[in-house]
């Protein structure tokens, strides 16, 4: 048996709910999916002039909650001027709007630094009368100012393709509070269910307890995340997922397709599969793709992936053992092409890997392994049905670099 390095295109799984894709959103041949999208959230750079990092935890002890990580970078939000970051804006927007159905609606989610010019563009590219709301998302945490107010909320536009925007605030129903029904007479009615009552102008409004109520358009109860959230995959400005399912919860039926153009640490796409949406997230962070890849499978959420493997030659050690209608095949080895940093060895500079079929750039997986807190141990053993043709592995490091294998039996 030998092995050959090779050049995966594109990952596919049965049943897939979404596609990941590594590369610039505005470059990107996207034109299978115009017309086809609910909605469209973009949570861009903001203009910040810092650059923001993914804490990427390292092997056993990293993934066993040990302080073992390297800091890789996530995104620059660096720019020479204002009008270059609006240039960048504005084709990310124009993407998304080619993306969108008639009756679809886009987000896009920025803060202080920009929000004026963000608004200035959307109205250009959607036009005024397509604007929906001013969406504030307002949030506890660390820090307090001392020469100003504490900022501490976010700007969320949200725009319609057309008059035809689709759209069910019943689907985000709130809890009740008491506070504000202090100043009600509190009662029931003949059947017995508990209600507030208010007379004014010579009418009497009823408010039933259990009555759900909806969000405005400041919303104060999503929190930030918190340091140690188990949400938190170490990608610097990663968004909770409570308030990527009020985005897209309205505005997109079950099934429906929703997409983010930079999507980070893949929140939208987690927040779309738990809800039973369908997604397509792209990014061009190598570190956000990996990130992403891992979160889905994590989840458990079946996905396709692009991008282009690594061709730079990198040595693997893979052996197929024959078992009782599955081989099993065995990682018992990687070293990258360049030392990876600050002395991590295999197998700790692998973070994931999968096995399946090659055929024409196209892998199709039929196993997978990959680190996580309850299993920071990487499983270097998987199998397949025996005697799988094309049979071909796809290593992912610590760099977020992929690497893939074509097995060639003898």
């Amino acid at each position: 048996m030998g092995i050959r390095q090779t050049n995966c295109v594109r990952e596919t799984r049965r049943d897939a709910r979404g596609e990941i894709r590594l590369g610039d959103s505005c470059l990107m041949d996207l034109s299978a999916y115009w017309g086809q999208v609910s909605c469209v959230y973009l949570d861009p750079p903001y203009m910040t002039g810092d650059r923001f990092i993914l804490r990427q935890r390292v092997g056993v002890e990293g993934w066993g909650g040990g302080k073992r990580y390297i800091d890789l970078p996530a995104y620059t939000d660096r720019w020479p001027d204002r009008e270059t970051y609006l240039e960048m804006l504005r084709g990310m927007v124009r993407q998304a709007v080619l993306l969108l159905k008639d009756d679809g609606a886009l987000f896009v989610h920025v803060d202080t630094r920009v929000d004026a010019h963000v608004r200035l563009l959307l109205d250009e590219l959607l036009g005024e009368k397509n604007f929906v709301n001013q969406l504030v998302w307002s949030y506890q945490s660390g820090g307090r100012a001392r020469n100003h107010y504490s900022r501490k909320h976010d700007i969320i536009f949200f725009y319609r393709k057309t008059p035809e925007l689709k759209f069910d605030i019943t689907r985000v129903p709130l809890p009740r509070g008491t506070n504000r029904q202090n100043h009600m007479k509190r009662t029931v009615d003949e059947s017995g269910r508990a209600c507030r009552t208010i007379r004014t102008a010579g009418k009497t409004y009823v408010y039933y307890d259990d009555d759900p109520v909806y969000p405005g358009d400041v919303w104060n109860d999503l929190s930030h995340l918190q340091q140690k959230d188990p949400q938190r995959t170490g990608y610097d400005t990663q968004k909770p997922v409570s308030l990527l399912s009020r985005v897209l919860l309205p505005v997109a039926d079950e099934n429906d397709l929703v997409a983010d153009l930079c999507a980070g640490s893949g929140t939208t796409g987690i927040a779309a599969a738990m809800n039973g949406r369908r997604f397509l997230l792209a990014d061009s962070s190598p570190a956000a793709f990996a990130v992403m890849r891992r979160r889905l499978l994590s989840a458990k959420v079946q996905f396709d992936a692009e991008t282009p493997s690594c061709m730079e030659p990198a040595k693997a050690d893979i052996r197929v053992y024959p078992g009782l209608g599955f081989d099993d095949v065995c990682l018992m080895g990687f070293e990258p092409p360049e030392p990876w940093p600050e002395g991590i060895m295999s197998p700790d500079g692998i973070e994931q890997w999968s096995v399946g079929q090659l055929r024409d750039g196209m892998f199709q997986v039929l196993s997978d392994a990959f680190r996580s807190p309850t299993e920071p141990e990487l499983n270097r053993m998987l199998q397949v049905p025996m005697n799988t043709p094309d049979l071909a592995v796809l290593i992912v490091d610590v760099l977020g670099n992929r690497y893939c294998y074509q097995v060639e039996r003898e």
